[in-house]
Parts: C-alpha cells; structure tokens; sequence
C-alpha cells in the first residue's frame, strides 16, 4: 500500500564491504530510533550507531543516515544504515526491520516509484534510471544518465511554458473580443508554427532504442551464398552452421557484437527461395520478416534482386573463388575465407550504424517517448493551421494533455507497473 513504510537492501547481494538497507515511509524515523536506541543523526548528516533488535542485542556498528520528507529520495521520511556487508549481518538488520510493526519488504523498484507519486522524479526521469540499471556499454550509460538526470525534463519543461503562453494567448483572444466570431491570428498562429518546428526536428532524431537494444543488421540473400560464412567471420567464433547443403539454416540466428564502438545485433537468415518443405517455408517466412524490420540489410544475392531498403549493402561473397574475384557495380567483394574485404565491409556497417544512434551527450527519446511528442507536434500544427482561434485554443489544449502524458502527470496508469517492475529490489 502507499501509506506503509518499507525497506530493503539497497546494495548488491552480500557478501561485500558495506551493506545499505534504505527505509521509506511515515514510521522510517521511529524504526531507525528503534534499532539505533542513541539517536538518530541531524538530517543529511551520517552518525555511527550501535544497532540493536528487540531484545537489545547488538546487530552491527553502521553509518546511520536520516532523511526528511520531502526533501529525501522518495519525497518521504527515510533512513538509511551503511552496515558491514556480511550475510549474517544484512540478515540480522533486515530481520529486526521486519519484526517492526508497520514496516514490510520494499517490492522491486517501490522506492523509485514512491519518488515519481511524489513529484521527486517524473517518468522521463524513471525511464532513464531504468535504462541505467541496465546499461552494458558507454554509449548506454551516457544516454540514460542523460534522462535520469532530468535532461529530457527540463526540455519539456521549457515547451510547457511555451505551450502555456501560446494557450494565454488563445484564450485571452477569445475572452475579449466583442465579435461573434473569432479569426485567425496571425501572430498566435506563426508562434505555434515555430514550436511545431522545433519539435519535428526533435523527432528527427534517432532514437535511442538502437543504442539500447543493438543496431539490427540482417544478413540475407538465397541459399548458399554464403551468408552463415560470413556471419562466423564477422562475429570471430562457429555461431552458425555452414555446409554445402541449400537449406542448412532454417531459422534466424542473432549474435550481439560491439562494431567500432555501436552496438549490433547480427543476423544470419533463411536462403530465400519457394520451397514445398514446410519446415524451411517456415524460416523464409521470418527471414522476409526480419529483413522487412532490419535497421541495416546486408544482401549477398544478385544486385537486382535486393529487396528495396533505406539502408543497404550490396555484397559480393566467396571472392577468393576463381571467377568471382571482380564484384558488380556498387557490390563489396569479400572473402569469409581470406579475410579480404572484410576490414572495408566491417567499416561501412560501422559507420551506417553509427547513423542510427544518438550523439553524444544528446537527449534521446525512446518510443513511448516520441509518440507522446508526436501527438503534440501534431496538435500543435494543426494550431498553427486552424482557422480561428477557438480551434487552435482547442489544438492547444491537446497538446498540453499530451506533454502531460509525456512526463507522466496523466494517463500512464498502465504503463506504471511494466515500468517499475524492470527495477531490482531495493531501488
């Protein structure tokens, strides 16, 4: 429920050299007093306390910390003890919390999600902390720290106040003019203009599920040429089976790679071709699927035979072959074998994928967040275009609902628990 106090191990698993155990709630202050009988700290500053259970045994010696609501994490009474990390310890701490009346185990990302139903966070800000806790590369931890640290917030901020004048605006138009019927204004309608502009160009930038999830690069063309081969190659290890058999890959087969510096997903495919064996139907079937969805498409068929694609590459394989040593026009001749061209191929997907992520230091959004700032764009576009101020006051209003659904003030109920529960316990 809301209203209880919880806690939970804030730290990695024991053992370690300290342990943090993080209380939140209107009986946290009362608990800390409880298990440190000297007292607890002035706020923000760290006091060591003997802990004791009910009973007056001592637990541990710890850093006690206290925090005041609403100037704590979750905007609640909090404590916090740095305890020494052992198992035995953690477990008499946590242990002596749970014998307290009114107090109960945090569920996993609780804490956060009290900060963001106290206005501490909003959920641009949680999203990022979410991406955070699950950043595996540089890039990744950039972009979410970015998010989590209200870079995103702050933007939408600005346009708020900037929707909020235009809607003044609006409505004061409305109020005052004696007519009937209001007209356009000009002035009004080439200020909303502006900011639709401003937030198409924030749409125009790449997103940042490609950076969190992998650039997907998909390798196909028809049986046997050689796509598994390269593959293997690419990726430095036997990921996929390779023999001279047409078929030998029935389904899709995914290898995660770092390529300088952008995060992959490499895909070999199905050979595609019309084939009465159902199994193989099958895996044709998701290699037209997966090229349909790839972000780069590595073709390894006849040029004239590649399916249309925004971002394609045309490669020539088994050029160590007699005969096949000079590739077609605009094709990469590359040897899975040799190893030549392979330097040059690596470097063209590197620098494709690199297209698709964002910049350093640039606030990325992902794709929750751009539908909702789509739906503003859209509203306030077609505020810039309406014919009297009444609509475009109406338009306004929309897009004011949709920054509110943007940072999480409105309409997200459903969003809230697959959020939070990506959260480990104890944040």
């Amino acid at each position: 429920m809301p209203n209880d106090t919880i806690f939970a191990l804030a730290s990695g698993r024991p053992p370690a050299a300290i342990g943090l155990i993080r209380v939140s709630g209107a009986l946290a202050h009362a608990a800390g007093r409880q298990l440190a009988p000297e007292g607890l700290p002035e706020p923000r500053q760290a006091a060591l306390r003997a802990l004791r259970d009910a009973d007056g045994h001592l637990l541990d010696h710890a850093l006690l910390l206290r925090f005041d609501g609403p100037a704590s994490a979750t905007g609640e009474d909090a404590v916090e003890f740095h305890c020494h990390g052992g198992r035995a310890v953690i477990d008499a701490v946590l242990g002596a919390l749970g014998a307290i009346d009114g107090l109960r185990q945090a569920e996993p990302g609780e804490f956060t999600r009290r900060a963001f139903e106290n206005g501490r966070i909003d959920l641009t800000e949680a999203e990022g902390l979410a991406d955070l806790l699950e950043a595996e590369t540089e890039s990744q931890r950039r972009a979410a720290l970015l998010l989590a640290e209200g870079g995103l917030r702050r933007q939408i901020e600005a346009w708020q106040e900037a929707l909020l004048r235009l809607s003044a605006r609006a409505e004061a138009a409305i109020d005052y003019d004696e007519e009937d019927s209001v007209g356009r204004d000009v002035s009004l309608s080439h200020d909303c203009g502006a900011l639709a502009l401003e937030l198409d160009e924030w749409l125009s930038r790449p997103r940042v599920e490609p950076l969190r999830d992998g650039v997907r690069i998909v390798v196909a063309g028809p049986p046997n040429a050689g796509k598994s081969s390269l593959l293997n190659a690419i990726a430095g290890t036997e990921r996929a089976i390779v023999t001279a058999l047409p078929g030998t890959t029935r389904d899709h087969i995914e290898v995660p790679l770092a390529l300088a510096g952008a995060p992959i997903v490499l895909t070999d495919t199905a050979g595609l071709r019309d084939s009465d064996e159902p199994v193989e139907r099958i895996g044709v079937a998701r290699a037209r699927g997966l090229i349909e969805g790839a972000d780069v498409l590595l073709w390894l068929g006849e040029p004239g035979d590649a399916p249309p694609h925004p971002r394609l590459i045309l490669v020539h394989p088994r050029c160590d072959l007699p005969g096949r040593e000079q590739a077609p026009g605009g094709s990469r001749a590359v040897s899975s074998v040799t190893g030549a061209g392979l330097a040059g191929l690596l470097g063209e997907i590197g620098s494709t994928a690199r297209t698709l992520l964002p910049g350093e230091d640039a606030v990325a959004l992902n794709r929750r967040q751009a539908s909702q700032l789509a739906e503003a764009h859209d509203a306030v576009t077609s505020a810039a275009a309406a014919p009297d101020v009444v609509i475009a006051a109406e338009h306004l209003r929309q897009a004011r609902g949709a920054f509110d659904r943007l940072t999480g003030r409105a309409g997200v109920e459903d969003l809230l628990d697959a959020l939070f529960g990506r959260f480990c316990l104890g944040k």
